[in-house]
């Protein structure tokens, strides 16, 4: 039988968090109007938006103005990106294990590319960036494995070529990295609501609008911004800062439960840098299983994760995550915890996934 409390793929998207549905329900009623007028209801809505964005700054630490809301993680990724490219022959170094949106945001521009090698952990060594030109790419955190990189690093060898962060994964829950002209977020990776996507431009950055541009007030606005979305995001930030100590502390504990167990079982590779990494996720492969497999019969027994190595029908491809690390890419399992993800609830997952994976090797003889 489901159960929310099953629910294991917060990496993929946070259930809302308390904070946003509240304001979101008070907000619907005042932030329908569009915040560029000057009548009344107009300036309410822009009085909400700055709101916003003034409250997702101080959770950032960085300054009001150089916060803009965008329709999601994804579009605040590429318009970050290309927007630091100055003319359309400059190339992009990225780490090789970089999030699928800077690499379509890559190939869509036809730019030049340098794909910079990770350790088996995930992680980049700064060093590949020395000599660098162009723009450089590098998250914040693994989306798949967790494992956080070293961007101020990244940022010092890369000696003043501007540098794009894509901190989707982490904002939230790790603090925002101080290297870095260019960041995104997303709202809905923290428990704020799906469709706000959180772009910033540091002061002096050398970025300009990549796509046709708009008359908002905000220059970097993709369109009418979505005002009761981005104050119910900024409440949930807001919440989850104040509680990411506890919340953190708490779900290390846990997935230390998960990389233990998960390690236990035969021909179970547990990946991702053990300890500098996201608080809430874990990554394992399983020998002789198929990703989807695993996937659909944890589902069965009520428990949602992800696989980042399942072949899918649209790109027949193992997690070039997971190649690029040189681990094992078979019967690939994310376990991205919740922030209201029990001990009981890992206990439960653990009970039941020995059995999934012998289940599903008997089926091939094994």
């Amino acid at each position: 039988m489901r159960h929310a409390s099953g629910y294991l793929d917060a990496a993929s998207s946070e259930p809302l968090h308390p904070a946003a549905r509240e304001t979101l329900l008070a907000a619907l009623e005042r932030g329908y109007a569009d915040p560029r007028r000057l009548h009344g209801p107009g300036r309410d809505a822009r009085l909400l938006l700055d709101n916003a964005r003034g409250v997702v700054a101080e959770c950032l630490g960085v300054r009001p103005d150089e916060v803009t809301f965008t329709s999601s993680g994804t579009d605040a990724v590429h318009r970050g990106l290309l927007g630091l490219r100055r003319r359309s022959d400059t190339p992009v170094s990225h780490t090789a294990v970089e999030h699928s949106a800077v690499l379509h945001a890559v190939r869509w521009a036809d730019a030049a590319a340098t794909s910079v090698p990770v350790d088996r952990t995930g992680r980049v060594d700064p060093s590949g960036f020395a000599g660098a030109v162009g723009v450089v790419a590098v998250q914040a955190a693994n989306h798949e494995v967790g494992t956080v990189q070293p961007v101020d690093a990244v940022a010092d060898a890369a000696g003043g070529v501007p540098v794009f962060v894509d901190a989707c994964a982490s904002m939230g829950r790790l603090p925002l990295p101080a290297g870095g002209d260019v960041l995104a977020g997303s709202a809905h990776k923290w428990g704020g609501p799906a469709g706000v996507g959180v772009l910033v431009v540091r002061k002096g950055a050398l970025w300009t609008n990549p796509f046709p541009g708009d008359d908002r007030v905000d220059e970097r606005a993709t369109g009418f911004e979505n005002v009761p979305a981005a104050l119910a995001a900024a409440a949930a930030l807001r919440a989850v800062a104040e509680e990411r100590d506890e919340v953190a502390a708490r779900q290390r504990a846990l997935v230390d439960l998960v990389r233990e167990a998960a390690g236990a079982i035969a021909d179970v590779e547990v990946v991702g840098d053990p300890a500098d990494r996201l608080p809430h996720l874990v990554t394992f492969s399983c020998l002789y299983v198929d990703g989807e497999a695993v996937v659909t019969e944890l589902d069965r027994r009520g428990y949602g994760v992800a696989s980042g190595s399942a072949c899918t029908a649209s790109t027949l491809a193992p997690s070039h995550v997971l190649e690029a690390m040189g681990v094992l890419t078979h019967g690939n399992v994310r376990v991205s915890l919740t922030r209201d993800t029990t001990a009981a609830d890992v206990d439960g997952f653990l009970a039941v996934l020995p059995d999934v994976v012998r289940e599903i090797r008997a089926r091939v003889g094994l």
